[in-house]
């Protein structure tokens, strides 16, 4: 039998048919990437023009029950249908289980369409009962692998060109980068099955070992190397130590691309090439973006404290033991609400570099820190639990809790916010970090805009962990109504004798803003929600120093469905609603707006509007 693996060719009987796949793989995911970026061209422009329609009268804009319907210059109702479709997920609510939870039904109908592709692939025309038809289906699998290959490490990149091109953010394609992988693993399995096979039919199985030195064992390397990561990439091995799954993936990303260059063939090895460019595009504007935000030619000294040449001057602040407020000083670049940026600190993690979402939609009034951002770190294990430990004992020492801070990013890449009639921002405890400086932005907006409505619910075990946002709450409801915006905020904290700690938490950043709240008189008085978030009832006030009746809080675990449900029914134009929270809330709010708008029958002739739906979920 002819032995046909050397590093310049394949078998020159399959050769031609297995290239045309590969080359077709890269046209239908060229196709996909341009009707995705013509989408996002039609959706802009219909953005746009909404709202814009000087003949509507100023009473009707103001009511709440007043129909806003889109104007759509094109049919969108069947995008807007698969959209909803998109929506429900299955939460599995068994601890220790609940990472077997499958992703929402949208990207499960994707990953089929992509299986069904590659399944297409891997036998159409290689299922022949003859002498080759090992070796046939074998090395057909070793081309649907080796194409998957730079999609795979295009998908992993932050400076990432597919996400340039249809308008997302690499965040929200990091879920398709992992099964892709997890697919390849599969066709890689299937690949080495049958040429081992083949060996054992064949009883060369030791010839094939010592005689191709250099293939086979490069071969199972790299087969080794993918199982790796493709075990480690599955969520408790993700959490037992994010850092080092972190240091251990990049290190075992680069040498499976070495590893599958000395295996494949020549003809093939454009698919390694491939990966290899879209790394180092990725790293090199990186590492633009990283001299451009932290290097300062000439800092301006004179400003508050933003004189540092490399970096950003950091002041920690723990709140309680859970949560770490960072404010970074002399940020000059732009960033929109939703964006998050990635943190090196040195002192406190010499080798790791963090996503947090930036907790301030604009430069922080009465703050003496130039043009300074916010964020809201919760501690966990690892680098954050050593973040709030460092501010916890610099301020028990009496020493300045400052580090020197670098970012890259930011990054993120959120749609508009003003286009819906109603917008209902869920989070729970730092989720606020996202939903809460989108209300800003809102209100802060000066571009006409068709929101009348926004409901805000915040939920959280401890106290602690709400208190951080309510001065700026109050700030929002003050603004809100002077710009005409209905705002009721909802207030759940739902740890034993919580509730009761809001009156006292600790709003502020810095002693000076702190003496200055305190004079102010600060507290924070409300009516209470006695069984759900979206029914209120009487409760006893925390304080009566003030009366304001756009605050609720709640003891008890928030009814989020009754509360989306209420939101909905009180408008009659379309509804965006916005979720930042952990798997099990996220689930529940997938699946509440899918039942929602299955049973008010959207866009089905009853005139209801659709729900749109945002998610951001805590884990990548």
């Amino acid at each position: 039998m002819q032995r046909r693996h050397d590093h310049s060719a394949t078998n020159p009987l399959f050769t031609p048919a297995n290239e045309a796949f590969a080359r077709g793989y890269w046209y239908i995911v060229a196709a996909v990437v341009l009707l995705l970026a013509g989408i996002r061209g039609i959706n802009f422009t219909q953005n746009s023009i909404r709202c814009v329609n000087p003949d509507i009268d100023e009473r009707a804009l103001k009511s709440p029950s007043f129909d806003l319907e889109p104007a759509d210059f094109v049919d969108l109702e069947s995008f807007r249908s698969v959209r909803e479709m998109s929506y429900p997920q299955l939460y599995v609510p068994i601890r220790y289980l609940s990472w077997m939870t499958p992703p929402p039904l949208g990207r499960v109908l994707v990953v089929f369409v992509y299986w069904a592709i590659i399944i297409y692939m891997m036998v159409q025309g290689a299922i022949i009962k003859d002498v080759y038809f090992w070796e046939r289906i074998g090395y057909r699998n070793a081309w649907v692998t080796v194409t998957q290959v730079p999609l795979l490490y295009l998908l992993a990149t932050k400076t990432n060109m597919i996400g340039l091109i249809i308008g997302t953010s690499h965040e929200r394609l990091n879920w398709l980068h992992r099964w892709v992988a997890r697919t390849m693993f599969v066709t890689a399995t299937v690949h080495g099955f049958y040429f081992w096979a083949e060996w054992v039919h064949y009883d060369i199985v030791q010839d094939e070992l010592e005689t191709l030195s250099t293939i086979v064992p490069y071969g199972l390397a790299a087969w080794g190397i993918l199982l790796w990561m493709t075990i480690t990439s599955f969520k408790p091995f993700r959490s037992m130590a994010y850092e080092f799954f972190v240091i251990q993936h990049i290190l075992a990303a680069i040498i499976f691309l070495y590893v599958v260059y000395v295996h494949v063939p020549v003809a093939a090895r454009y698919n390694v090439w491939f990966a290899v460019a879209a790394i180092s595009f990725d790293r090199a504007c990186r590492l633009v973006l990283l001299a451009w935000q932290n290097v300062k030619v000439e800092p301006k000294r004179a400003c508050c404290k933003g004189g540092q040449v490399f970096g950003h001057e950091t002041q920690l602040t723990a709140v309680g033991n859970s949560i770490t407020v960072l404010t970074l000083s002399n940020a000059h670049f732009e960033w929109s609400a939703g964006q998050h940026l990635y943190i090196w600190i040195p002192r406190i993690g010499l080798l790791e570099t963090h996503p947090y979402t930036i907790a301030t939609s604009h430069t922080l009034p009465g703050t003496c820190i130039c043009n300074s951002i916010q964020l809201v770190v919760r501690a966990h294990n690892g680098f954050s639990k050593r973040l709030n430990q460092f501010a916890q004992k610099a301020r028990v020492s009496g020493k300045r809790p400052t580090v020197r801070t670098f970012v890259v990013g930011p990054y993120g890449r959120s749609p508009r916010w003003d286009i819906f009639e109603t917008l209902i921002l869920i989070s729970a405890s730092t989720g606020a970090s996202f939903t809460l400086p989108i209300l800003e932005s809102l209100l802060e907006s000066k571009a006409t805009n068709c929101t009348k409505r926004v409901d805000f619910l915040l939920a959280a075990k401890q106290g602690e962990e709400v208190g951080f946002y309510l001065d700026r709450l109050h700030e929002a409801i003050d603004k809100a109504q002077s710009v005409g915006i209905d705002l009721k905020v909802h207030i759940a904290v739902t740890g034993n004798g919580q509730l009761e700690t809001l009156a006292s938490a600790s709003t502020t950043l810095s002693p000076d803003m702190e003496k200055e709240r305190l004079t102010q008189g600060g507290e924070i008085a409300a009516r209470a929600e006695s069984a759900s978030a979206g029914r209120s009832t009487p409760r006893k006030r925390l304080s009566q120093s003030s009366i304001d009746s756009h605050i609720f809080h709640s003891a008890a675990r928030p009814d989020v469905a009754g509360f989306i449900r209420g939101a909905v029914e009180a408008t009659g134009g379309e509804t965006s609603v916005v979720v930042c929270g952990g798997q099990s809330l996220v689930a529940q709010v997938r699946t509440s707006v899918a039942k929602l708008s299955d049973e008010r029958a959207v866009h089905k002739g009853t005139g209801a509007q659709g729900i749109h739906l945002h998610v951001e979920e805590y884990s990548f």
